[in-house]
């Protein structure tokens, strides 16, 4: 069996959770890294959607921005940006939104705009972008994030993506159309809305993690499911294909390796 990290064991379960031919909206970074590898994977006909225009993407290296010639390049067409959030987006045509966090709460709800106060923040963090459209609209959601007291925290410093609110059914009286995040994949473990609640409790660990070391990494009083499973370890193929995935992207982009 092939030795791996905990980012590697991070970005295969995510992989995992994209289901073939699932029309899926990606955002840049990890969630692009695991949308990718499902593509290269468990998932070849997964259709990927980046908010500049492209749809059915196939990028050789992992895109440094949505802006990245290679999106456009390797896609089966490229739309306004316009008609991907009005026609493709809001008109209920995408299965999942896989979008990446600075913070996360203990129902789903996304932080990627400021760390501490807005009008004086000690971090001000990319922004927005197109996540509070993909959040609330997505059929599902998927949220990919290293797990840490700092990213895990009990109240956000701003709501930049609506999860699942207040918990209850805050989402749906909030007009919001789509189920909401379904589950957050960390380099610890997997997490999944509580029945009713919508509160995230984990659901598997990844092998070799314990649960103290889940809740030393997480700021809010962290619940587990009844039946918590182990997460299967990385393949041979998934791992290959992970690893040149990242070969070609570094070497693309004048990098080492493990940055990309």
């Amino acid at each position: 069996m092939m030795t791996y990290s905990t980012n590697e064991m991070m970005t295969v379960a995510a992989a995992r959770r994209l289901k073939n031919d699932a029309v899926c909206f990606v955002g840049i970074g990890l969630p692009s890294k695991a949308a990718n590898l499902a593509r290269l994977t468990s998932a070849p006909d997964v259709v990927l959607i980046y908010e500049s225009g492209p749809i059915g993407a196939k990028p050789s290296v992992l895109p440094l921005s949505i802006g990245d010639g290679e999106l456009a390049e390797t896609a089966d067409t490229v739309v306004p940006t316009g008609e991907i959030f009005r026609y493709w987006l809001q008109g209920g045509r995408i299965d999942v939104g896989f979008l990446g966090a600075a913070q996360v709460d203990r129902f789903g709800n996304i932080n990627t705009t400021v760390v501490g106060d807005y009008h004086q923040p000690k971090v001000r963090l990319p922004g927005a972008g197109g996540a509070p459209e993909i959040a609330g609209s997505a059929k599902s959601v998927l949220i990919i994030l290293k797990q840490s007291a700092r990213s895990f925290v009990e109240k956000l410093d701003f709501i930049t993506s609506v999860g699942h609110g207040e918990g209850g059914d805050s989402r749906k009286r909030l007009g919001l159309p789509g189920a909401g995040p379904v589950g957050i994949i960390t380099d610890l473990c997997i997490m999944e809305p509580e029945a009713g609640t919508h509160e995230f409790v984990v659901t598997a660990l990844h092998p070799g993690v314990t649960r103290e070391q889940v809740i030393a990494a997480t700021g809010w009083a962290i619940r587990f499911a009844d039946q918590v499973q182990t997460s299967a370890e990385p393949t041979e193929v998934e791992l290959r294909a992970l690893r040149d995935l990242e070969a070609r992207t570094a070497a693309a982009h004048g990098q080492a390796p493990g940055e990309a």
